[in-house]
């Protein structure tokens, strides 16, 4: 068994990733760093996990361990890595958004793979450094690669994706308290959300002259998933737009192109990404659905790890929605 260690365990990442790492058949975890909880049962901060395990944060590192998680904020990455040394046989699974960007990607000699399986599975097979999709990244970028990689990204793409309140991070804020989430809906950040760096990066590698996207994320009122939905112009047929989808995706474990309207509650608790198709017109309309701490973060950082290990890609991510 490889040994694993977290660093930011606190968290909502953090607890995900204890959660599906303690029922892992090829891993276990070594130490779960906390700056804020070091010498606490990880029960004080993941109240679920009570009678699971008696593990306590640490305020100490194995430098020596075979992977380690950063699930820190972001720009906190490269400082911790800059402060910590691990050893040349750690492999490094970063969360934050620090390594995505191409321009970014080497870090003191270390060179980060984006790690969005779908599009780099090779190469992360061969990696040592991976840096994680972001959530929205992840949503958007399955619901337009086929597109690009058929070269029919040309147009204009309109883009809106809703996620639930743990996309804001465990620490309140105010607009992610109760009192103001509750019953309310609201869009931030138009049109310049930092997850369209590495979202335009992926589909310009496919098609370099893929349209320009206008995404408006909204904060939906309901604690976790991401629903996004892209419509742009398309000259081909619904069925033409499926069987793409479907050949682009063949050999993809975790994304599912669903014949019928999708919802939050069939992705929510998995790492799946449901994706549907609708034509009006001479529009496409393509949904989808993930939820934004596991297949838009800890679910994929465990995919990556598997692929990385040579471990059964789904390994430890056989999780089921909660439908009812």
């Amino acid at each position: 068994m490889i040994k694993a260690g977290i660093i930011g365990g606190s968290g909502y990442t953090g607890g995900e990733l204890i959660r599906i790492l303690l029922h892992h058949p090829e891993a276990e975890i070594d130490f779960v760093f906390s700056t804020t909880r070091a010498g606490k049962k990880v029960t004080t901060a993941h109240a679920d996990l009570l009678g699971t395990t008696e593990m306590e944060f640490t305020g100490k590192i194995n430098p020596d361990v075979d992977v380690v998680f950063l699930c820190l904020g972001h720009g906190n990455s490269s400082k911790f890595l800059q402060e910590n040394s691990f050893s040349e046989n750690t492999k490094i699974i970063d969360l934050s958004n620090d390594f995505r960007l191409q321009a970014d990607a080497v870090f003191e000699g270390r060179k980060f793979v984006y790690g969005l399986p779908e599009l780099k599975k090779e190469e992360i097979k061969k990696a040592k450094y991976i840096a994680n999709p972001g959530c929205f990244a992840t949503a958007i970028q399955l619901a337009l690669l086929p597109l690009a990689k058929a070269n029919k990204l040309g147009h204009t793409v309109h883009i809106n994706a809703v996620t639930g309140s743990t996309g804001a991070g465990v620490s309140p804020s105010a607009t992610s308290h109760f009192s103001w989430r509750n019953n309310n809906v609201s869009w931030y950040k138009p049109f310049t959300h930092q997850h369209l760096g590495e979202i335009n990066e992926s589909l310009k590698s496919l098609q370099s002259d893929s349209g320009e996207l206008f995404f408006l994320p909204t904060r939906g009122n309901f604690t976790r998933g991401i629903l996004a939905t892209a419509y742009t112009e398309y000259d081909g047929t619904l069925e033409e737009a499926i069987a793409l989808y479907k050949e682009f995706y063949a050999d993809a474990l975790f994304t599912q192109v669903a014949e019928e309207p999708i919802h939050l509650k069939q992705i929510v608790n998995t790492n799946q990404c449901h994706i549907h198709l609708h034509k009006h017109e001479n529009t496409l309309l393509i949904t989808s659905a993930i939820d934004n701490l596991l297949k838009g973060a800890s679910g994929q950082a465990v995919q990556n790890m598997n692929l990385i290990f040579g471990f059964k890609e789904g390994t430890g991510l056989n999780l089921k929605a909660g439908v009812f």
